[in-house]
């Protein structure tokens, strides 16, 4: 009898696990998805998943689409193939404008439920950001398509009366003295300190339920097979890794199947086998809402703690053109000398 009540259990389990995970999945196809970041490697894969399912999804796009371009979706394509590519997928809609312009975000959010905020600054050159050269004020500048964005997503999806939940990928930005942080900083119009105060921005609104997600280093898909996936909730630190594209685009529309998400902030990594999960699923279901207190506010420790960093680069490259010249000038004299010699 004992055994036969342990399988009867884990077929009731297995039942009513079936059921809700039923329910979840129709009810994400119920859903309609506006995405910004639409041709960025982060954005269009996540518009492929969503386009996959039959999501209804609607793609925000700075420049109307180029009819005399090639479609491709290919890793050397140009924003141009991949707007044309993605806008002849199933169930996509594109709407022309700029995260930074809050028009533009109140046309893209309209009759939509979810908005997958995963634009991002476009990485200026070096002495621009290193000189302060670019104004916070203009639409280029990290503030504007990190905070400014932001806040015109938040306003549209009040405004709409059917948007309720925000997913946006951010970055580790919690430690402003750290080097890749200060390095960022500097080099891209402070552009982790910005991402951090738009992340205040949403948890500060409490009519908006949001998934904040921090990924590793995006880059190639080249991950290790002894690697694992890795979640943590509450914005809790976990060992730097590199992650893919497509994991952290399929992490952000998995977690919309998964309503103990809203309001949490996602590390997400890759770790070594035995430590983590084959699938986003399992860790997903384990996820809990925020609930220690986030700092306020980072951006005067991130603008001196990159100021800093300025600081100590520019004297060290003082140093080494110092040495160079010395060097230069040693070598020129002993020249001369020994042409004198002669």
């Amino acid at each position: 009898m004992p055994v036969i009540n342990t399988i009867m259990r884990s077929i009731a389990i297995a039942f009513v696990s079936a059921i809700l995970l039923s329910s979840s999945s129709s009810s994400c196809l119920a859903m309609r998805v506006a995405v910004t970041g639409t041709t960025g490697r982060l954005g269009r894969q996540a518009i492929q998943i969503l386009s996959s399912k039959g999501i209804e999804t609607r793609c925000l796009l700075r420049h109307p689409i180029d009819a005399n371009v090639v479609p491709s979706i290919e890793k050397d394509a140009s924003s141009s193939q991949v707007a044309s590519y993605i806008a002849n997928l199933p169930h996509v809609t594109m709407v022309t404008g700029d995260a930074t312009d809050a028009s533009s975000c109140m046309e893209l959010v309209k009759g939509c439920d979810v908005i997958l905020a995963l634009h991002g600054p476009i990485r200026p050159p070096p002495l621009q950001s290193l000189f302060c050269l670019l104004p916070e004020s203009d639409p280029k500048h990290s503030r504007s398509v990190n905070f400014l964005a932001v806040q015109n997503l938040i306003h549209a999806a009040r405004e709409s009366g059917t948007c309720q939940r925000i997913v946006r990928v951010t970055g580790k930005g919690e430690e402003p003295t750290s080097f890749f942080t200060v390095l960022i900083n500097m080099l891209g119009n402070m552009a982790k300190a910005w991402n951090y105060e738009g992340e205040q921005l949403l948890r500060t609104n409490p009519d908006i339920d949001y998934t904040i997600i921090r990924p590793g280093v995006m880059g190639n898909d080249d991950i290790p097979m002894e690697k694992v996936l890795a979640l943590t909730d509450n914005g809790q630190d976990l060992p730097v890794s590199a992650v893919t594209h497509s994991q952290i685009a399929n992490l952000c529309v998995e977690c919309l199947e998964y309503p103990n998400t809203a309001r949490s902030t996602l590390t997400a990594m890759n770790v070594k086998s035995g430590t983590g999960a084959e699938s986003y699923g399992p860790l997903l279901a384990k996820v809990q809402p925020d609930s220690r207190t986030f700092p306020t506010s980072l951006l005067k420790e991130h603008k001196q703690a990159a100021r800093m960093g300025a600081a100590i680069l520019v004297a060290f490259v003082a140093v080494c053109l110092s040495g160079i010249a010395a060097l230069t000038n040693a070598i020129g004299g002993a020249v001369v000398g020994l042409l004198s010699k002669k």
